[in-house]
């Protein structure tokens, strides 16, 4: 007696067949690709954006110190700078705190004043630099008539009125670092949405127009001890 068993053989598809079934099995892996992709540029913005955050509330504490102390004090142990001066825009609630020089560590937690420009409220233009998608991610809202109040490492306050903003190349600004004037300079990359960088640069340009305030007194909290990491 035969068994019930049917036996199959395959039959191999069509051309068009194959051809559409390998298309959707490469389409899904790219669907997966691009998904992956993008999770991994989500990833790396929030950690950027959480890096700068916790540096900024660090940087905070040391900037405190360094007022209290009328020294300068790093932010944490292994640091290579330390803060110099603290900005503000009132009119939009930003302000950051500039780290000294622009080395590569320096921006990566805030902005950084360049090497070879006097101290803000010097003669001369002080110039602050920072990343466009972080500290300095305000610029793109900072207008004409807008103040930056600065706040030195000894305490003194200096308030600068915005007057004008353009887009340079890095290696010819056309910026004189000591000429007559009191002057400030915030600087980032231009284009503001672009996610690489290239040679140009938006700065923003502010005169100052009044003298140094007294010290600022630093706070209770700006006096407690700092622990570094």
């Amino acid at each position: 007696m035969r068994s019930a068993t049917v036996e199959t053989i395959e039959v191999p598809a069509p051309p068009l067949t194959r051809l559409a079934r390998w298309c959707s099995a490469a389409g899904m892996a790219a669907v997966v690709a691009l998904a992956l992709g993008g999770l991994t540029l989500i990833a790396q913005g929030i950690y950027i954006h959480a890096k700068a955050m916790l540096a900024q509330i660090l940087l905070e504490r040391a900037f405190a110190q360094a007022l209290s102390t009328g020294t300068p004090v790093k932010p944490w142990s292994w640091a290579d700078t330390w803060p110099v001066a603290r900005v503000v825009v009132p009119r939009l609630g930003k302000s950051a705190i500039v780290l000294a020089g622009s080395s590569g560590q320096a921006l990566a937690f805030g902005p950084g004043q360049l090497e070879r420009t006097p101290e803000i409220g010097e003669e001369g233009t002080a110039i602050y630099a920072a990343h466009r998608d972080t500290h300095f991610a305000f610029l793109a809202d900072v207008r004409v008539g807008d103040h930056i109040e600065v706040t030195r490492r000894d305490g003194k306050v200096l308030r600068f009125r915005v007057t004008g903003a353009s887009v340079v190349r890095f290696d010819h600004s056309g910026i004189d670092p000591y000429s007559p004037g009191r002057r400030l300079v915030l600087s980032t990359c231009w284009p503001l949405n672009a996610r690489t960088q290239g040679p140009l640069r938006y700065v923003v340009h502010a005169e100052m127009i009044e003298t140094p305030s007294r010290p600022v007194v630093p706070t209770q909290a700006g006096n407690q001890n700092h622990r570094g990491i």
